[in-house]
C-alpha cells in the first residue's frame, strides 16, 4: 500500500490525541504507519510542516459560513469554533500556537477573524491587528485550560487548584475575555466614527 499524505496526517493526529505533543515524533509516527522515517519526509519536509498541517486540519471547519448575524455575534461564534476545535485534540492549542508562531499554518482562521472585524467597520490594518489579538487570546486561554485539565487528570494539581473546583467554568472564563475584546472593538469603532 502506498503511503499518502492523508495517512501520515491521520496517523499524526491519532498519536497527538492519544499521547500528546511531546510524544509525537517522526520515528513514532513512522513506526505506527509501518514505514521507515524517511518515507514521511516525502510528504512533509520536516516536523514543523507536519505540525502546521495538523493545525490546518484541526481548524478546517471554523471558517464555515454562518447565518447572517451582527459582527459581534460572528466574532464570538468564530472564537468558540476555534476554541472547540483546539479542545477536541490533546495539546491542540499548544500545537497551533507553535505553528502560528512559526508562520507555517495557513491563516484561514485569522483571515476570517480579520474579515469580520473589517465588516464591523475597522480599517483593514486595524482588522489585522484585532484578528492577531483575538487569535492569540484564544490560543493562550485554551492552552491554559488544556494544561490544567491534563495536569489534573494526572494528579499533578492540589485539589483546590483543580479545574473541577473552579467557581467559574473554562467556558465562562473564555466568554468574559471574549466580551472584553468585543467591547474593545465596539469602542474602537466608535472612535473611528467620531
Amino acid at each position: 500500500m502506498q503511503l499518502r499524505r492523508g495517512d501520515v496526517l491521520d496517523g499524526a493526529i491519532a498519536i497527538l490525541d492519544e499521547y500528546g505533543l511531546g510524544d509525537l515524533t517522526m520515528r513514532r509516527l513512522a513506526t505506527s504507519l509501518g514505514v521507515q522515517p524517511g518515507a514521511l519526509y516525502w510528504h512533509f519536509p520536516n516536523k514543523q510542516t507536519l505540525l502546521a498541517a495538523i493545525t490546518d486540519a484541526m481548524l478546517a471547519g471554523v471558517s464555515a459560513p454562518m447565518a447572517d448575524r451582527g459582527w459581534d455575534t460572528r466574532l464570538r461564534t468564530l472564537a468558540h469554533r476555534i476554541r472547540d476545535a483546539l479542545l477536541a485534540h490533546r495539546d491542540g492549542a499548544e500545537l497551533a500556537a507553535a505553528s502560528y508562531s512559526a508562520r507555517l499554518a495557513t491563516n484561514d482562521a485569522h483571515d476570517t477573524l480579520a474579515q469580520s472585524c473589517a465588516e464591523a467597520g475597522l480599517p483593514r490594518d486595524e482588522s489585522e491587528l484585532a484578528a492577531d489579538t483575538l487569535l492569540y487570546y484564544i490560543l493562550g486561554q485554551t492552552m491554559d485550560e488544556q494544561s490544567r485539565m491534563q495536569m489534573d487528570s494526572h494528579g499533578a494539581l492540589a485539589e483546590e487548584a483543580s479545574p473541577l473546583y473552579d467557581i467559574t467554568s473554562g467556558t465562562a472564563r473564555f466568554d468574559y475575555g471574549l466580551s472584553l475584546f468585543v467591547d474593545g472593538v465596539r469602542s474602537r469603532l466608535q472612535a473611528v466614527v467620531d
